[in-house]
């Protein structure tokens, strides 16, 4: 993960916003929350809200279980089953045969996701964890901006 992205408070909003980048090597899970955990250290926030943002239209974040990585790879499999590359329903293809099933996939997931704070921390259950879920065949670079309400 790389931040290249200003950080910091905003006072007169009662924020902090900070943005970095994970590198991702195809469809899979990769996992982001200690950056984001580390995020909110540095806020300094005690209790508030932080929000997750993916700037990305064939990537989504998820919340999911962080103990068994089956869990995910049941996930990649329900999709490639429901979204299949090369469906010849689409018609949108222009980077290739993951092109739309990558998009329709983000949509029936999501690109935002809202932790609370509390003690200084991202207030998750024992079992959850926060992923970057990568629905193109190729890497890419994605970027997550996080905003902590406090």
């Amino acid at each position: 993960m790389t931040s290249d992205e200003k950080r910091g408070w905003s006072a007169s909003a009662g924020c902090y916003r900070e943005s970095f980048r994970v590198v991702t090597d195809g469809r899979g899970t990769y996992p982001v929350t200690d950056e984001i955990a580390r995020v909110v250290q540095r806020s300094g926030a005690d209790t508030g809200l932080c929000t997750i943002f993916l700037h990305h239209t064939s990537a989504s974040l998820i919340l999911c279980e962080n103990a068994d990585p089956s869990v995910r790879r049941d996930l990649d499999a329900f999709f490639a089953r429901l979204v299949p590359d090369g469906d010849p329903l689409f018609t949108h293809t222009a980077e290739g045969p993951d092109d739309m099933p990558s998009h329709v996939r983000t949509i029936l997931t999501q690109n935002s996701l809202s932790v609370p704070v509390e003690g200084g921390q991202l207030d998750l259950g024992t079992w959850q964890g926060v992923y970057v879920w990568e629905h193109r065949a190729q890497g890419h670079r994605r970027r997550l901006s996080i905003t902590i309400v406090s």
